[in-house]
């Protein structure tokens, strides 16, 4: 494994961490207020679990990204984000609305936040990984 690899999955963990400690502490917390009677109460939550489900998230986000590095530098990052945005919060937001009693904006704010969380991914682990330079093959004289 490659110190890219490694440095790129800690940057992918902290957007994530930060990203959903905003999302889920500030921005949704009316939200969850509203629906409380579908959730653990606090006490009971299991928050480290959480970060466990970061940390994999971020090692193989990373790690896919590495494979198909083409080092575009970060519009390269933003498509793929926005690609694992697209895979991951459409089905988690919408599966859970057809699962669970949950209002429709809960269900459209989980999609649209998720997808700027993995766009930002996105962009953390091309910066990480860099822009490589191009070469240009020198003709003969």
């Amino acid at each position: 494994m490659t110190k890219k690899l490694w440095l790129g999955a800690v940057a992918v963990f902290v957007v994530i961490a930060v990203w959903e400690t905003i999302v889920n502490m500030l921005l949704l917390s009316s939200a969850y207020a509203a629906t409380a009677n579908l959730w653990r109460p606090m006490a009971e939550m299991k928050i480290w679990l959480f970060y466990v489900i970061y940390l994999f998230v971020a090692f193989f986000f990373t790690l896919i990204f590495s494979k198909g590095y083409e080092g575009k530098g970060v519009v390269e990052g933003l498509r793929y984000g926005f690609y694992v945005g697209m895979m991951m919060a459409v089905p988690m937001a919408y599966g859970t609305y057809g699962s669970m009693p949950i209002p429709y904006s809960l269900a459209l704010q989980w999609f649209l936040y998720g997808l700027i969380k993995y766009v930002l991914c996105g962009m953390a682990v091309a910066l990480v990984f860099g822009k490589q330079a191009t070469v240009t093959p020198v003709k003969p004289a």
